[in-house]
């Protein structure tokens, strides 16, 4: 089937999708393939090295989303997921034992998990619940485990071509190095003795300031430039400097800061990885992505990507992606957000306090270069009033286009649609009753069946999971002076205490609950005592005087119920 480009709804999303379509076909046409229908990729890449956070899951919602619509459409679509896994470890994460720093320099697969964990290194660790998270938002993916690709020798040929290549990688690199980079990549002199030392965290520190494992695009010593890095075989860490190389027998030579030095066949040789800066459009290359977008540090001036750009044409004869840049995603409350800071709320902890679905929604209705926030604080109040507000007007016709393909895409995917709530409750009435009831099943079905008497909740099911989510919000999120606490015992005190008006006001409420046991039963009794009281009808205005009496008889009732 040749591939056409349609567009069925007027969103960002399917405006990239039209473009990725167009590109495919061009592509097949520069190959001679036309009129076939190739397999159409878009690509997110992640880096495993601590908590994968919201920010981050825009790297991955904003191609999952244009290869869904694409797959909507009837073509052959895959997403793929780099997981950057045989990324170096750069730093101990605060919170984590001061000893990991021993493992710096190493690849995330090779440093041990967090203590405690269940995982057999760093990297599985923060990856299984982004994994977890991006099953339960839908998100279909294939999973490529960098460490996995270059330990096996799946890019063999394309690091010897690199290798091979390095002086024109390195004009093109150098047309975008600063002066002052250049004298940072001068590259520090290594101990050439074969016997290993112990590790000296000061050599660390002084060699990743000499561009020995800093610089993204590689060093250019007084050997050369290389855009490979070797892991040592010794110590495992990337603290190592390639001293030689030889086009014909591909023999490379390299020293390390614990003293180890070798000469290895880099044509057999999987203990390394090309620099990021030549990594990425190789991969680009590789795998023939056509969409993957990138955030605003990407896209500046000798950027990854502005470089990358020209090395994957002028060095791996492939062509550049279709990458969009994506702006930062907030917290309400917070700063910006950064994994390696650590203490940021990741896709998980979004879904503890909201659906699927939502979540979807607030990534699908931006653009990818509107930066937006996502709320854990009150706002996630009024953040499902406008979903819900959304959802009536799709359901009645009256949502602007852009809308309703948001709303689409946040609720289904190709694949189907995303689990649901079945009879969506306000989520701030569900977070005000969770908090009253403090999670009391029996108590909360008895208040939530009463909202709507004419069509009466059957069970708590029907109101999950935002009822959960509610809840979880409300213990999670909300302060502890801040939640409704109600008494488990009577103040006696308090009530020792109160005069016959009181205690009348009282009697009169009691009195009047099992005939006004409702939400408007109990507001419309409660405003009324002080009126009976005042030997006044129940449906009397209120004077100034009866404003005063009833703030009084409710500020009696606070004391009494929650202190």
């Amino acid at each position: 089937m040749p591939i056409v480009a349609q567009s069925t709804e007027a969103d960002w999303v399917s405006r990239f999708a039209d473009e990725v379509i167009a590109e495919a076909e061009r592509r097949a046409q520069s190959t001679g393939k036309s009129g076939t229908a190739p397999t159409i990729v878009c690509a997110s890449g992640l880096s495993p090295s601590g908590p994968i956070h919201l920010g981050n899951l825009r790297e991955v919602m904003t191609p999952h989303l244009v290869a869904d619509e694409i797959r909507r459409r009837g073509y052959d679509c895959v997403h793929i997921l780099s997981w950057d896994d045989y990324d170096r470890f750069r730093k101990v994460p605060a919170g984590v034992d001061p000893s990991w720093a021993e493992h710096i320099g190493k690849p995330l697969t090779s440093v041990p998990a967090p203590p405690g964990s269940a995982y057999p290194n760093w990297a599985e660790h923060f990856k299984a619940p982004m994994i977890e998270a991006l099953a339960e938002l839908g998100v279909e993916f294939h999973g490529i485990s960098q460490t996995e690709q270059y330990t096996s020798g799946a890019y063999r040929e394309q690091i010897l071509h690199a290798m091979r290549e390095r002086g024109r990688i390195d004009a093109v690199l150098d047309r975008y190095r600063t002066k002052d980079k250049d004298k940072a990549a001068g590259g520090a002199k290594k101990p050439q003795n074969q016997q290993q030392k112990p590790v000296d965290e000061a050599e660390v520190r002084a060699a990743e300031g000499s561009g020995a494992a800093s610089e993204d695009d590689g060093s250019a010593g007084g050997a050369g430039y290389y855009p490979y890095k070797p892991y040592c075989t010794v110590c495992e860490r990337d603290l190592t400097t390639v001293t030689s190389y030889d086009d014909e027998t591909t023999e490379m030579a390299y020293t390390c800061v614990c003293g180890h030095a070798e000469t290895v066949a880099l044509s057999e040789f999987n203990r390394g990885k090309l620099v990021w800066k030549v990594d990425w459009p190789m991969r680009w290359a590789h795998e023939g992505v056509i969409f993957e977008p990138s955030g605003v540090d990407h896209s500046s001036p000798g950027s990854s990507y502005v470089v990358g750009g020209q090395l994957v044409r002028e060095i791996f004869d492939g062509v550049q992606p279709i990458g969009p840049m994506y702006a930062f995603v907030g917290i309400s409350g917070m700063a910006k957000m950064s994994s390696s800071k650590g203490g940021v709320p990741t896709p998980a902890d979004a879904l503890r306090i909201m659906e699927a679905p939502l979540l979807r929604w607030l990534y699908a209705r931006r653009k990818p270069n509107q930066s937006f926030k996502i709320a854990f604080d009150q706002e996630i109040q009024r953040l499902y009033d406008e979903w819900d507000a959304l959802e009536r007007k799709v359901a009645d016709g009256s949502a602007l286009p852009a809308d309703a393909a948001a709303y689409s895409r946040a609720v289904s995917t190709a694949a189907g649609e995303l689990p649901r709530t079945p009879r969506p409750l306000p989520y701030r009435t569900l977070a005000s009753v969770v908090d009253i009831t403090t999670g009391h099943d029996e108590q909360t079905l008895r208040i939530l069946r009463d909202l709507d008497p004419e069509n009466p909740i059957g069970s708590l099911d029907e109101a999950r999971p935002r009822l959960d989510r509610a809840e979880n919000w409300i213990t999670t999120q909300v302060a502890a002076d801040q939640r409704t606490r109600v008494r488990e015992e009577p103040d006696t005190e308090l009530l020792a205490s109160l005069g016959d008006t009181e205690r009348e006001s009282l009697r009169m409420l009691l009195d009047g609950l099992d005939e006004h046991w409702s939400l408007d039963g109990l507001t419309h009794l409660v405003y009324a005592v002080p009126k009976l009281q005042a030997g006044l009808p129940a449906e009397a205005k209120p004077t100034p005087e009866l404003k005063v009496a009833q703030r009084t008889f409710f500020a009696l009732l606070y004391h009494l119920l929650v202190g």
